[in-house]
């Protein structure tokens, strides 16, 4: 017999022991679940163990451990109480970065679920609804960073004179207009990182409503139409109400996703020019600036703003559900 043959025989070997314990124990558990409520429970969390254990270690001690270092020092060794949560809120490029993150949480959920829900019902009962929401749906292909580097691109700025390589300051000396730097005029470079992120996140929505608006019996739309409804009052008294359900939850899903922005920022602008969000301020205090303590509590403060939502989520799903 060969050499590599017989090399391979132990761990062969070592395989199947490894099958059958894990056979004998799921069997065990099977039969533990036949055997009265209280034998169930620990079935049960015998079964959810192998899930706990890392979810555990990869995410509760992790929180807790934030939490505590949000009271101490940059180094993380000193007690200060309050003293990060006090300069979160007295701060003015924290306040920059907590203004911005509440204005993208407003108008990216808006933006990008009313424009994904007047694609969708463009498009809900076409032929071509497939393609059209294929392409619709194709930048969320990429990567945050990537759509950052895409936009960039767009917004790009050369001097007056020179050759325009964006695509948008190609348009305004097209137009007779100056070329300006788009991402760098605060407060409206907010709104120009704000469409980057309504461009990703419009095809998610457009396709979850489009979904709804085809399930909205036909029976309902035609019973209108014969009463005389207009294709505007039928959207809006029969398909809207139908689907609202969907549209809460592109809503929730949107905001929980703009809260943690983080890669657009990083990609297009740093978070220089008073762009900065909460994430990415939180990034800088903890591993740029060393500020342990400050990076902690904006971690804690971003948290909070997102458990409500996520809450209100789980929620609805298990009403809708």
């Amino acid at each position: 017999m060969p050499f590599d043959v017989v090399a391979q025989q132990p761990k062969l070997l070592y395989l199947l022991q490894g099958v059958a314990a894990f056979a004998a124990v799921v069997s065990l558990v099977l039969l533990a679940l036949h055997r009265g409520p209280a034998r169930r429970r620990a079935a049960a969390l015998l079964l959810l163990a192998p899930a706990l254990l890392p979810l555990t270690i990869g995410l509760v001690l992790p929180g807790l451990r934030t939490l505590a270092l949000s009271f101490t020092d940059s180094a993380g060794d000193t007690w200060v109480g309050l003293a990060n949560y006090a300069w979160m809120f007295t701060d003015p490029r924290a306040l920059v970065a907590l203004r911005n993150t509440l204005v993208w949480a407003v108008l990216v959920p808006l933006a990008s679920t009313a424009l994904g829900l007047l694609y969708a019902a463009a498009v809900a009962r076409s032929r071509c609804r497939t393609v059209a929401l294929s392409l619709l749906l194709t930048p969320m292909a990429l990567s945050f960073v990537g759509a950052g580097v895409v936009w960039k691109f767009v917004y790009a700025y050369r001097p007056a004179g020179a050759e325009q390589i964006g695509l948008l300051n190609q348009l305004v000396v097209a137009s007779g207009g100056e070329p300006r730097q788009w991402l760098v005029d605060s407060p409206w470079n907010v709104l120009f990182l704000i469409v980057a992120m309504v461009w990703t996140q419009t095809g998610f929505a457009a396709v979850l409503l489009a979904g709804a608006i085809g399930a909205v019996p036909a029976e309902l739309t035609e019973a209108a139409r014969l009463d005389g409804a207009s294709p505007r009052q039928v959207f809006r008294r029969i398909t809207l109400p139908s689907i609202r359900p969907t549209l809460l939850v592109v809503l929730l899903a949107q905001a929980i996703g703009t809260l943690k922005a983080f890669d657009i920022v990083r990609a297009m602008t740093g978070g220089q020019f008073d762009t900065g969000v909460l994430a990415h301020a939180m990034d800088d205090q903890a591993f740029r600036y060393g500020e342990t303590g400050r990076g902690a509590a904006l971690a804690v403060l971003l948290f909070l703003l997102v458990v409500p939502l996520v809450a209100h989520r789980l929620r609805t799903r298990r009403r809708t559900g």
